[in-house]
């Protein structure tokens, strides 16, 4: 307790008293900048991998765990996971600027880092869009806009080539399982359920308001989703993707249209989201090919 005390009383000040650099974060507050940020700590492996796509990744200089694209991200000194970092870590690396996750990270931790004065941008890309902002917030942060502009405007290029080309295709009833034990899937403001929108999909339960509910089996039966896709934990298909064969009655099932895309490029709010949004898209045209009569 008193080295983290210490470690306060050392932080004072730091906040600076006039700002060169202003830029509002996903929750509405204006972050304020004497200058770029040349020491950065990430509280979220999609923050982490957008730094480096906004040209900011040799500026980061901790992140939680799971920080693991692209390859040079495996070698920034840690602070803990997500959930829990340590905050003690956090201001011995003596950053001039904390990212955090809004709907991730502790806002208790995050109100402490505020009493400190270190200046904290919340990130929440909750729509496609928002990852093309995020990278010019970043690059402005950062003072690498030169790089994250140009980031930024391919991303909403290929976004927009997506929606142009799948959005308003035959709408197509969607299940996305995150985990089978609870089983859980995504609400109304998480970012897959605006990809499946832009497939021209329809989120069987977007109507949820939490992020990622719990529903129960036979609420999905009841559904009856003409597409189930999961991402499970890892670069391989999950073994569980396949138990719904159990209910050969669901038009899921029955037409075989259980798919697979890895998690990484579907749960993680990153450029590298339109990757997952684009295999998302085709999977669910395959499915309107299945469909009978289609042929």
């Amino acid at each position: 307790m008193r080295r983290l005390l210490a470690l306060i009383l050392a932080a004072a000040g730091v906040l600076p008293v006039r700002a060169d650099i202003a830029v509002r974060d996903d929750s509405g507050a204006e972050v304020r900048l004497r200058q770029p940020a040349r020491r950065i700590v990430s509280l979220a492996p999609h923050i982490t991998e957008i730094l480096f796509a906004a040209g900011a990744g040799e500026r980061v200089v901790g992140t939680v765990d799971y920080s693991d694209y692209p390859e040079a991200a495996k070698r920034i000194a840690r602070i803990g996971n997500y959930t829990n970092p340590d905050l003690e870590v956090i201001l011995a690396l003596k950053p001039d600027l904390v990212i955090a996750w809004q709907s991730g990270n502790s806002m208790d931790q995050m109100e402490n880092l505020k009493r400190l004065g270190i200046p904290l941008f919340l990130s929440q890309p909750d729509r496609l869009e928002d990852v093309a902002q995020n990278l010019e917030q970043f690059g402005q942060l950062a003072g690498t806009a030169l790089v994250a502009a140009p980031a930024a405007a391919a991303f909403r290029a290929r976004l927009a080539g997506l929606r142009q080309r799948y959005s308003a295709r035959p709408q197509v009833s969607t299940f996305y399982q995150i985990w089978p034990e609870p089983l859980m899937t995504v609400g109304a403001g998480q970012i897959i359920g605006s990809a499946i929108r832009l497939c021209g999909g329809r989120n069987i339960f977007g109507q949820l308001r939490q992020l990622a509910p719990t529903v129960s089996v036979e609420a999905v039966l009841a559904a009856d989703p003409e597409v189930i896709v999961a991402s499970g934990m890892g670069a391989l298909r999950p073994d569980w993707l396949d138990n719904w064969r159990r209910w050969p009655q669901l038009t899921a099932t029955a037409r075989d249209n259980l798919f697979f895309i890895p998690p990484d490029l579907i749960q993680r709010h990153t450029p590298r989201l339109l990757e997952g949004a684009e295999q998302l898209c085709r999977d669910l045209e395959t499915a309107r090919q299945r469909r009978p009569g289609a042929h």
